[in-house]
């Protein structure tokens, strides 16, 4: 991996911001950081997110965040409502 040893044990915080910061300056010229053999991904584009937090009372709480239509997915705006439960 480029800046992390995803989920292996590190000293400190300061340790990975250094490992980060040590990244940045070798790629400072603009080029590409290079990935490891094997990566690949996926891109998800929520439309629509509900946060439900369930409640003794029955009463549960519910959120629902909308991306609002037209924009785009690298600074989405999103209203949010709340849902009887």
């Amino acid at each position: 991996s480029a800046a992390s040893e995803q989920s292996r044990p590190i000293a400190s915080r300061v340790a990975l911001e250094a490992q980060v910061a040590a990244l940045v300056e070798l790629y400072a010229d603009g080029r590409d950081v290079p990935r490891p053999d094997g990566w690949g991904a996926y891109r998800v584009i929520p439309h629509r997110i509900e946060f439900w937090q369930g409640r003794t009372s029955r009463l549960h709480d519910r959120l629902v965040f909308e991306r609002e239509a037209g924009k785009g997915a690298q600074a989405p705006l999103w209203t949010v409502t709340r849902l009887q439960p």
